[in-house]
């Protein structure tokens, strides 16, 4: 028995040595995966798909902070970078992360979600019918994703029967529907009053490097910080790098933030992108000059 068990042993560990010899040609075969080899591109696509409502951008935080090594959060939310062997200038340079959106007012005894208006006043008129009839995406407890979609009167019902007077759709008459028949049910979601919510992101490239998307232009500007950042710089002085919340409330309360905790800095710049369709679900960036403005970036922080 134990001949035989020597010899079964023996044959166990030849499998295993062939199995590693196998397994190391294999790995030796391929590149090795680069988890931060990522063109301007590809980081602008990748951040147009996440949410970050004003106020409300821890998720997309959390992913910043991976993205950027030697990134850390401060305690209002943003996520700041060094960059320097320290000295002067001292020079800031900032993104922000946030968007306008919604978070739900309310629960119906039906199960249905109402909804308040965040971070901004309307851009303009129509800007909540951006949403009507939409899918949508609740985050609940713990950035639970829950599909939903904003409910449209019956147009059978109705038909003939608008008036003129009958209220333009706007945020305050929005009905959300995730499935639900009542309050119970949406609790078992994980959703709760105040849970954020925001058109659910399908980021559509087209044309010449066009990428569409709601608030397209900031997520490209801020790719364009995340690839200048993970370059490897010669930085003159100090810069620090910034990504900042709650951008769209009056006092820009991100960005007074990283001024009071890290300023004074000789020199500032606020990252932005021109855009077409602004403020709307398809506004357009170039990815073009979101690769321009890493180079400037580049030469920006080198001091060139």
């Amino acid at each position: 028995m134990r001949s035989i068990s020597r010899t079964a042993d023996r044959r166990i560990g030849g499998w295993a040595d062939r199995t590693q010899l196998v397994l190391a040609v294999l790995l030796s075969a391929y590149p090795p995966i680069r988890l931060f080899a990522q063109t301007v591109d590809q980081l602008a696509q990748r951040l147009a798909g996440m949410t970050a409502v004003t106020g409300l951008e821890q998720a997309m935080a959390d992913s910043l902070l991976a993205l950027v090594p030697g990134g850390a959060r401060d305690r209002a939310g943003n996520i700041t970078l060094t960059l320097g062997a320290g000295g002067g200038p001292k020079r800031l340079v900032a993104c922000p992360l946030d968007e306008a959106g919604y978070v739900v007012g309310n629960v119906t005894d039906d199960g249905y979600l109402t909804l308040r208006r965040v971070g901004t006043r309307a851009a303009y008129p129509l800007f909540d019918q951006q949403i009507e009839g939409e899918p949508v995406t609740v985050f609940g407890a713990g950035g639970t994703a829950v599909p939903g979609v904003v409910a449209v009167k019956s147009t059978h019902l109705t038909r003939g029967r608008l008036a003129a007077s009958d209220p333009v759709f706007t945020a305050d008459n929005a009905y959300v529907d995730v499935g639900a028949r009542s309050r119970d049910e949406v609790r078992a979601l994980g959703i709760a009053v105040l849970a954020p919510v925001a058109l659910t992101k399908r980021p559509h490239r087209y044309g010449d490097r066009l990428l569409a998307a709601p608030a397209a232009g900031r997520r490209a500007a801020c790719a364009a910080l995340v690839a200048a950042a993970r370059a490897k710089l010669r930085v003159k002085g100090t810069v620090v790098v910034a990504f900042t919340v709650q951008s769209l409330y009056a006092a820009n309360a991100g960005l007074g933030s990283v001024q009071a905790l890290r300023g004074p800095f000789d020199e500032m710049r606020q990252l932005t992108l021109a855009t077409r369709y602004t403020d709307t679900a398809v506004e357009t960036v170039s990815l073009k000059d979101a690769e321009d403005l890493e180079r400037d970036l580049v030469k920006w922080m080198e001091g060139k």
